[in-house]
Parts: C-alpha cells; structure tokens; sequence
C-alpha cells in the first residue's frame, strides 16, 4: 500500500491539521517507459505554504485532494518497457509527499549516494542548496569583500548562502532567532556574527555591526526585518528577495516600509526563483560537493520520521523548532 498525504482544503492564515489528509491506496500501476519510485525521503520547504494559495504565482497551486507537492529522494523498485531510469537507480524529483509514485522520469535526476548521503541531495545538494547558490552568486552578485547580510541564516537556504559569501571572502552577518542558532551559525558555519532578532534590536545590532552599511541582503523572511536592512543599505546595494517566511501565513501583507532607500542608494530589489536555473544545477552540484569535500561547506539536515507525522514536522519550519534543512523520512 502507498500512504500519502493529499489537500483537502486551502487555509487561511497557519495551516489546521484538517488543511491534509492522510489516506492508504494501492501502489501506482506502471505504464510503458514508467519507473516506480519507493521514497525515501522528502523535502519540507517553506515554499509549500504558498503553493497551497489558490493565486498567481510562479507555479500552480497544488490541487485539491492531490498529493502535496514536495521534493523527494528514492529509489527505483520496478520498471515497465523502454524507461530512463532502471532498477536500483537513486533519483530525485518531485515525488509528493508520499511512500511510492510513478515516473516517467522527467524533472528526476539521478545521484551518486557513495558520494554523498541521500539526505543531501534534497539539502545542500538539492533545491535549497541551488537557490543558495545561484541566489548569492548570480542575484546578489557577490564580490570580494562585500558586507553581506542574511536572514533566516541557521535555515536550509541562509546558512548555505552565507557559507557561500564566507568563501568568497565577503563579511557576513547572519539573523536568527535563538541563541542556539545564532551560537551555531558563527562557531560552526563561520559566520562573523549573527544577530538574535528576539532578543536584540535589529536596527541597533545592525548599526553596530555594519556601520558602513551593507552591500547586500538576502532576504529569507520579509516583514520587520526587511524593513530593518532596508535602512542599512550601501550605495548600489543589492537585495534579493528569495522568501518571506515571516508572512506566508498573514493574512495581510506586510510590504516594505523603508523601499524608499532603494532610490537614495540607487540599489536594486530583484526576486529569486531557483527553477530559473535548471540548466545549470549539475554546475552548482559538482562546486558545492567539491566545496563540502574540502571541509569549507557544512550542510545539515534534521530529520523526522514517519509520514503520520507530516504536519508536526511541516510546523517545524515556521515554529523555529529545526537547524539546517528539514526533512521527512516517509516510511
């Protein structure tokens, strides 16, 4: 049997229990050149709170009672006539939020688990590792010696993004909300310093730490704190808007207070979509692996058990309650 995690309603505000359900059904019947995949693991992104809206976005909404969308990493347990995949292979896609799913096995890659553990691939190695890395490198346009300022910095896509900056000799300031995670990201990831935003006052920590201004914010979370660095920009600083956790569950948008900055300091604003880069993740992939290889980058995954499990462990993401990548083992 297959458990899998399907939409039954579209919230408004955080997420009820009820927002999913959780139902047993056979296990898909292949057709010519499908592949069956057993999951593994899944990937919990703050992403799936928006594609929950029924509203225009850079991808369709999930659809009432289908499976949630989510990415996945698994291993192909049968296959049916001419496939792209075979026996064996491990791939990772877009698999749901669910124990076993038929392929045909476009939008699936296949990975080398001897070189690094499944985990990674949907971590590091995977969506939030490309959205780091093309984030900071191709929007936010890092260049030596760049103060650079990142939100949501202990999380998948922050801490990631952050370490990238550090090795290429950029100053950064990480924001965090414990000071667990703030302790983490400057001990551990090498950060300069990081800021607990529950405890310190953003726009004084900020004064402190960059006095000059910051060249660059990479914003994770949006809100108050957007506002805060807004106020601290350089001249022609960029920022890139790659989430706003903050606000995916308001029911009111906060937009930014301070965008007037951005004309006095002639910086830019620019959105960040990592499918924009699909072409180019195996390039991604092969420097951050090289880069992980050589001790400069750490990539950390948190990991829950049990499908059961899913809303608990989807809550995790906006509750603060989990370092690094979030993830799901679904059997």
């Amino acid at each position: 049997m297959n458990k899998k995690i399907i939409l039954k309603k579209r919230p408004v505000g955080f997420p009820d229990k009820d927002t999913w359900e959780l139902i047993s059904e056979n296990k898909p019947t292949l057709k010519d050149g499908e592949v069956l995949v057993k999951t593994h693991y899944v990937s919990l992104d703050p992403a799936m709170r928006g594609w929950l809206n029924d509203s225009k976005s850079y991808i369709a909404p999930v659809a009432i009672n289908d499976v949630m969308r989510a990415g996945t990493i698994g291993e192909v347990i049968d296959a049916k006539g001419a496939t792209k995949f075979k026996k064996g292979d491990v791939i990772t896609g877009w698999g749901g939020v669910q124990q076993y799913f038929s392929t045909n096995g476009e939008g699936h890659f296949k990975v080398d688990i001897s070189l690094a553990p499944m985990t990674k691939y949907i971590g590091a190695l995977g969506m939030p590792g490309m959205t780091a890395y093309f984030g900071i490198l191709e929007v936010a346009k890092i260049k030596e010696n760049d103060v650079v300022l990142m939100s949501g910095a202990a999380g998948a896509v922050g801490s990631v993004a952050g370490q990238i900056a550090k090795i290429k000799n950029c100053k950064v300031i990480g924001i965090a909300g414990s000071e667990d995670k703030c302790k983490y990201v400057v001990d551990t990831l090498g950060f300069d310093a990081c800021i607990n935003y529950k405890e310190e006052n953003i726009y004084a920590a900020l004064k402190k730490l960059a006095p000059e201004g910051i060249d660059v914010y990479f914003d994770n979370v949006g809100g108050e704190i957007l506002d805060a660095a807004l106020s601290r920009l350089k001249m022609h600083a960029r920022v890139v808007i790659c989430g706003a956790i903050s606000q995916y569950n308001s029911k009111e948008i906060q937009g930014p207070k301070n965008y007037l900055s951005l004309l006095v300091n002639r910086a830019t604003m620019q959105g960040m979509v990592v499918f924009d880069y699909v072409a180019r993740y195996k390039e991604a992939g092969l420097q951050m692996g090289t880069w992980m290889h050589q001790g400069k980058l750490i990539s950390e995954e948190d990991v829950y058990d049990g499908i059961e499990n899913f809303y608990d462990t989807f809550n995790r993401l906006f509750t603060g309650q989990k370092r690094g990548k979030l993830v799901l083992n679904v059997l």
